[in-house]
């Protein structure tokens, strides 16, 4: 897996036309941008770009247009909030075939230091089935292409792989794409040992390679959340009325076989906090009572590691270098069924290992519990970081320019 990519730091800018794929894909409301951590978190990257004296040319996708243009899609509310970011203007092309008349006029006219962005990819139905003819238009106004779009790095679309076939200059990657292959990819290809991987999520299906890939490269594998159960039924026990993918039984068998044959440790839930039946609204008052793994019973189900888990898996993550969690132990949208989640967390923000914790529920349920600045890395891609955890390789990476 090639790691080593050029960076906005490796290229020259100065003067040409720079075409940045962003993540910009953020929640709107009435219009109103109603959370803009992506746009901050891009701004290092526009900075230098802008400091080098490129022609910043940013574009992204937002939401998932059906047929074509859609109003509500669009990101002009984007160019307007980045404008503020940014303290210059962004001049926003309103082009429904992203690379119009707007676009290239803008282009035409920009200065050293200037930045556009383009009207959303998807708006081009091209776009997500990677056809030359909108990779083509792209390239047709840039000299030099970065992505910093970690989030869509494990799809192939124009405006983050195809686009690289035509823009002659150099292809690199921004600020945060570096810190995501930095991190994920790193500490998986080559991590600081002791190696610590907790799993959690209500799915063994969505994690069967994951769990595969790290029980080679890590030391210790701790699974909690929904996924537990498909294991403890694996080895014998009843799990009454938990969730369980009856189909990945053996999966789960042949993984702590493999556990086992590698040497490597398998820590499972050894309680549970069980009730009578899934909370409706997911936050309502329940009845909650923790029992022994190997004594749930029949007709109730596991929602949360127990306590002695908690201080069990707490205690593997103290001598542990480096630590990547992906997904809850719980059902951690309930205050009441959040206790291993936040412990688990609270783990993590007490070591001194570094801290990685890959995109999706998991990066949310440490934001909102505030444990957000004590990681070392908060992967900002769903599905992107679980492929890199897969260890696959991801094609808006792969695009980029080697060292």
């Amino acid at each position: 897996m090639g790691l080593n990519k050029k960076s906005v730091d490796d290229i020259n800018v100065k003067g040409l036309r720079v075409l940045c794929r962003c993540d910009f894909n953020v929640p709107l409301k009435d219009g109103k941008i109603t959370d803009e951590n992506r746009l901050v978190a891009a701004l290092p990257t526009f900075k230098k770009l802008i400091a080098d004296g490129g022609k910043v040319i940013l574009c992204s996708h937002l939401g998932k247009p059906k047929n074509g243009p859609e109003a509500k899609f669009s990101l002009a509310p984007v160019a307007a909030r980045l404008g503020e970011l940014l303290g210059q203007e962004v001049r926003f092309a309103a082009d429904d075939t992203v690379v119009g008349e707007n676009a290239k006029a803008a282009v035409a006219a920009m200065k050293e230091g200037d930045v556009i962005l383009l009207e959303n990819t998807r708006f081009r139905a091209e776009e997500t089935k990677n056809i030359d003819s909108f990779s083509e238009d792209l390239a047709s106004i840039a000299d030099v292409f970065v992505n910093d779009a970690f989030g869509t790095a494990h799809r192939a679309h124009c405006s983050n792989v195809g686009v690289t076939k035509f823009v002659k200059g150099p292809h690199a990657v921004g600020y945060l794409m570096q810190k995501e292959i930095d991190f994920l990819g790193n500490a998986v290809e080559n991590p600081v040992r002791p190696f610590v991987a907790i799993l959690g999520g209500a799915k063994v299906a969505d994690k069967l390679n994951v769990i595969s890939n790290l029980l080679e490269k890590c030391d210790t594998l701790i699974i909690g959340g929904g996924m537990a159960y498909t294991f403890l039924k694996a080895q014998g026990k009843e799990i009454g009325t938990s969730l369980c993918d009856e189909t990945k039984i053996d999966y789960c068998k042949e993984m702590i076989a493999k556990a086992e044959s590698l040497g490597k440790k398998l820590y499972l839930p050894i309680d549970t906090v069980i009730t009578s039946s899934f909370p409706e609204p997911i936050d309502a008052e329940i009845e909650v009572k923790t029992v022994s793994s190997d004594s749930i019973p029949a007709d109730m189900m596991g929602m949360d590691i127990g306590e002695k888990t908690r201080e069990l898996y707490a205690d593997a993550v103290k001598s542990a270098k480096t630590v990547v969690w992906n997904g809850p132990m719980g059902v951690f949208e309930n205050p009441i069924l959040a206790k291993g989640t936040i412990a688990v967390a609270k783990a993590l923000a007490e070591t001194d290992a570094t801290t990685i914790i890959g995109g999706g529920d998991s990066a949310a349920a440490v934001n909102q519990l505030g444990f957000g600045d004590k990681m070392s890395h908060i992967s900002t891609g769903g599905g992107a970081s679980l492929e890199f955890l897969e260890g696959k390789e991801l094609p808006g990476v792969a695009a980029a320019d080697d060292k």
